[in-house]
């Protein structure tokens, strides 16, 4: 079975851990998609937008079983063209502080290789769609606080635990941010020709950034505090979205 192709160019929100436990960023029916993989996917059908949580509904899946090849394929099945793909990360970065927002225009993830070739078309060029990630720079609130941070480097490692110093260390070194997920997302999303681009909350300084010791308890307490205001900026964000895909 070859990648899948989009059957239009709805918008796809698909998300995570970055906003709060049972929030949803649009209102609608709750459908689900036989996607060929290793589940079924459920996702919200809200017209003119799609919102697939990665983890599932109830958040129980963690990174590393992740069927991101279903998910894609739903978002083609739901007649999705674009992806807005939100993520949660660490920074890598001391300056990068938590609260920030950082929209990624590369990524490093030599151990994240997914595909839904076993040929020779798997050989492309992966990335985030540079068109796409322009428009939602374009679309982010004016003067909106945080503001989105325009470019940088995602990370991504297999998960479901933390980095530890030394792995954060060498990865400081090509990348602005880390997380478990996205890479993977866009690759496949790239080889069923959807426009996928990122928007990154940082909700933790990544471990051994900080001189304490990173703790699951820090980083749940950022993320809550991030996915609040993460929420309110795609009550904006998300209706310029769409009314830029219809003009």
């Amino acid at each position: 079975m070859g990648a899948p192709r989009p059957s239009g160019d709805r918008l796809a929100v698909v998300y995570g851990y970055s906003l709060p436990e049972g929030a949803q960023p649009v209102e609608g029916e709750r459908v689900r998609v036989e996607a060929g993989g290793l589940r079924s996917v459920e996702a919200i059908d809200a017209g003119e937008i799609v919102a697939l949580p990665r983890h599932g509904f109830d958040r129980v899946i963690p990174a590393h079983l992740l069927d991101h090849r279903a998910n894609i394929r739903a978002l083609c099945e739901l007649g999705c063209g674009r992806v807005l793909a939100l993520g949660s990360a660490g920074s890598l970065r001391p300056d990068l502080e938590v609260g920030s927002f950082l929209c990624p225009d590369d990524f490093y993830a030599p151990e994240s290789t997914p595909s839904f070739y076993d040929d020779p078309r798997g050989h492309s060029v992966p990335g985030f769609d540079p068109d796409w990630r322009e428009a939602i720079m374009a679309a982010w609130p004016e003067g909106g606080e945080p503001e989105l941070i325009d470019g940088g480097v995602y990370a991504q490692t297999t998960g479901p635990r933390f980095e530890t110093p030394a792995e954060v260390r060498a990865l400081a070194r090509v990348a602005d941010v880390v997380g478990m997920t996205l890479a993977a997302e866009t690759v496949l999303a790239r080889e069923a020709s959807l426009a996928h681009a990122a928007i990154c909350s940082v909700d933790n300084l990544a471990n051994g950034i900080s001189e304490e010791p990173l703790t699951v308890e820090e980083y749940r307490s950022g993320r809550d505090e991030t996915a609040a205001a993460l929420k309110q900026a795609l009550a904006a964000l998300l209706p310029a979205l769409t009314a830029e895909g219809a003009g």
